[in-house]
């Protein structure tokens, strides 16, 4: 199961990294950093099941632990068909607290700070992360210049609705869109997924396993995909990974873990065939938002 993100071809589960750098809740100025030893193994145990794609942020951080320089770290030097997206909009400072979003000008600088952290001469795919802009037309014509400069390959979108593609469009290839999208999260997302795949552009959900808990996880999983999941022998987070990807072709996930167990069971989802009686189901829940 692959896709293209223009000439790049990606396996469709690939890795999430905004959890690596703490335990528990992303951004949690509490949070305890993720050991630094498991962080790496699970990164390069990532790319030995065939994981080629792997999601980061600059400001996906913790106290003592940053997902961009774990990655550098763990997989460096990078494997060839390696896909490394980030995001850029967000930014965070040293102690953790929010900053507006960048204004055009600030995308070179954060887009090399994330050059500097992946240590990479260029960056395979940009999102621009989008947060109360109407009209990203300036942010995307500033990534586009830095994409004809060389310093980004393909470019994305990131927490967008479908009038922001269309404007990304006229200015530049957009490759993927990437929004917050799961089983009984967000069914008003499925025509935006739709037209995404009729453009040939990948939809890219996030929190397609936690859903309406975001990165806080399930605390109660519904009984039909506790059963679904029991048929097969598998875990409900599976059966919500394998509905996902049952969208289209153009779908992929990025779960991410600090889990080595749990990161195995993501990828093994790829491998799990529901049936179109179970697909109804999983569907009919989705429209409920269960």
């Amino acid at each position: 199961m692959t896709w293209r993100l223009g000439d790049l071809t990606v396996n469709r589960i690939g890795f999430g990294a905004m959890r690596l750098p703490q335990q528990g809740g992303a951004f949690d100025p509490n949070a305890k950093p993720r050991d630094r030893a498991q962080a790496i193994e699970v990164l390069r145990t990532a790319v030995q099941l065939g994981v080629n794609h792997v999601d980061t942020a600059a400001y996906y951080f913790s106290a003592t632990r940053s997902a961009n320089e774990l990655i550098n770290s763990a997989l460096s030097p990078y494997p060839d068909d390696l896909v490394i997206t980030t995001k850029v909009g967000p930014s965070r400072t040293p102690q953790g607290e929010w900053l507006p979003l960048a204004a055009p000008a600030q995308l070179r600088g954060q887009v090399e700070e994330n050059l500097r952290q992946l240590g990479r001469d260029h960056l395979d795919v940009v999102n621009l992360r989008v947060s109360g802009l109407d009209d990203v037309s300036r942010h995307f014509e500033r990534l586009a210049a830095l994409r004809q400069e060389g310093l980004i390959r393909h470019l994305g979108l990131s927490n967008v609705r479908p009038h922001h593609l269309d404007q990304a469009q006229k200015i530049a290839p957009v490759v993927c869109v990437q929004n917050s999208y799961g089983l009984g999260h967000h069914p008003e997302q499925d025509d935006f997924l739709g037209v995404c795949g009729d453009r040939g552009i990948a939809f890219v959900p996030f929190f397609a396993l936690a859903g309406a808990n975001k990165e806080a996880g399930t605390s109660a999983e519904d009984d039909d995909v506790t059963e679904i999941a029991r048929a097969h022998d598998v875990s409900p987070a599976q059966v919500r990974l394998a509905w996902t990807l049952a969208r289209g072709p153009h779908v992929l996930v990025i779960p991410g873990t600090g889990d080595p167990e749990h990161l195995r069971q993501n990828v093994e989802a790829g491998g799990l065939s529901l049936t179109p009686e179970e697909l109804t189901r999983l569907d009919a829940l989705h429209l409920n938002g269960s």
